[in-house]
């Protein structure tokens, strides 16, 4: 089992930066994939950005290339979605999701087994 705890999230204004994090504990991370993910309010879950922890490999959406970015800490097993020049189409919970690595395409949701609990990010206009 991987738990995932989400923080950092909150209310910026458009253009502004917010930068999230992912705490992981109940395994080793070398095996797996972090992920964030998004959802608007009546939309789908939507993938952002992703990043395989032993190699460091990194995959984004085309939403938000030269905007967001994706690290982790080995030290302290958790993953970071710095966010800067935020829109408002970028409001949304967001959360983090693991699965182990394999031949899967980042954005199929149901190939990751752990989520997190989600925190809101909210940009105003």
């Amino acid at each position: 089992q991987v738990q995932l705890v989400e923080s950092g999230g909150g209310l910026v204004q458009a253009g502004g930066s917010l930068r999230l994090s992912c705490a992981a504990s109940g395994r080793t991370l070398s095996s797996y994939a972090m992920a964030w993910f998004r959802q608007a309010s009546g939309k789908e879950r939507e993938f952002v950005v992703g990043i395989r922890w032993s190699s460091g490999g990194t995959a984004y959406a085309d939403s938000v290339k030269g905007r967001f970015t994706i690290s982790r800490d080995n030290a302290k097993n958790t993953v970071y979605l710095q966010m800067n020049s935020l829109k408002p189409e970028d409001t949304a919970v967001y959360y983090c999701a693991a699965r182990l690595l394999g031949p899967t395409s980042w954005p199929n949701l149901d190939r990751y087994p752990y989520w997190g609990q989600g925190t809101q990010v909210t940009v105003s206009s």
